[in-house]
């Protein structure tokens, strides 16, 4: 199990981007039906109490301006990867995204991120990509290339984990995985292969799992600062269990967002300069 938070939150600057044009016109994920709609304006009113949840608890939020036609732009996770200040841009498995990596790179150089790097391998950023204290966990299987994590790897100077994913409703990472800190993770098993929870155990035995139906609702795709912990308000039992270890739990209604496969964290891209 789990250790319990004994750590204070940490300050952190997070990017996002309001779904000002979000829509589910296309199908690269089991979460995604263009004919069952979508109420955009519901979307961005959830979206407003995510940034307004992570401003009250004394984040910093910037925004990306989000560009037409690419409705999976509010996903800002996936946008890249930025570890000590150093960016490692995105390149998308999927043609309808693929503009959303140079839109990215783009407000990282104009916000003053000199080091960055446009990538030769598919990746998708913090979705496949969690930065841990010594190393960072990234994932393969449905998104991300696997020679994506040695690009990265040269590039940030930290040493990469690989892990295959297998069911495709956990698609990237951050569905299945969450950092409680920089030394402890919860994560759903069933999402990984059967050598990839051998690597999890042995690298986190204390780790904290998550079931089936919390992972359902995508309860694991969430935001936690070491002592809050922003989750998917669905997640119920998994919440508990958080405040049972001494985390400050604050649910989020996100449903209109999760019919495009997404949640907290899929909504917030951790920028982690030099000294974070």
């Amino acid at each position: 199990m789990a250790r319990p938070v004994g750590s204070a939150p940490v300050a952190r600057h997070y990017l996002m981007c309001r779904p000002t044009y979000f829509a589910v016109e296309y199908a690269i994920n089991p979460w995604m039906d263009p004919d069952a709609g979508v109420d955009r304006t519901r979307a961005i009113r959830q979206w407003e109490e995510l940034r307004d949840i992570h401003l009250s608890l004394g984040h910093r939020v910037s925004e990306v301006a989000p560009v037409e036609g690419l409705p999976d732009m509010v996903f800002a996770a996936n946008g890249g990867l930025v570890v000590d200040g150093r960016v490692y841009g995105a390149r998308f498995a999927s043609a309808e995204r693929t503009p959303e990596g140079p839109a990215y790179l783009d407000w990282f150089r104009k916000a003053g991120y000199t080091e960055t790097r446009e990538p030769k391998h598919v990746n998708e950023g913090e979705g496949d990509f969690i930065t841990m204290d010594d190393v960072i966990l990234a994932a393969t299987g449905f998104r991300t290339e696997a020679a994506a994590h040695q690009e990265a790897e040269r590039f940030l100077g930290r040493p990469v984990v690989t892990l295959q994913l297998t069911d495709p409703r956990f698609y990237h990472l951050d569905t299945a995985l969450f950092a409680l800190s920089g030394e402890q993770i919860a994560y759903y098993p069933g999402a990984f292969s059967a050598g990839s929870r051998r690597v999890l155990r042995a690298l986190y035995p204390d780790a904290l799992l998550a079931t089936e139906e919390d992972a359902a609702v995508l309860g694991l795709n969430a935001v936690c600062d070491g002592h809050d912990v922003v989750m998917a308000a669905e997640a119920t039992a998994l919440a508990g269990r958080l405040r049972a270890l001494g985390y400050t739990v604050h649910p989020v209604e996100l449903d209109e967002l999760r019919k495009a496969g997404g949640g907290a964290k899929c909504c917030t891209l951790v920028l982690r300069d030099a000294s974070v």
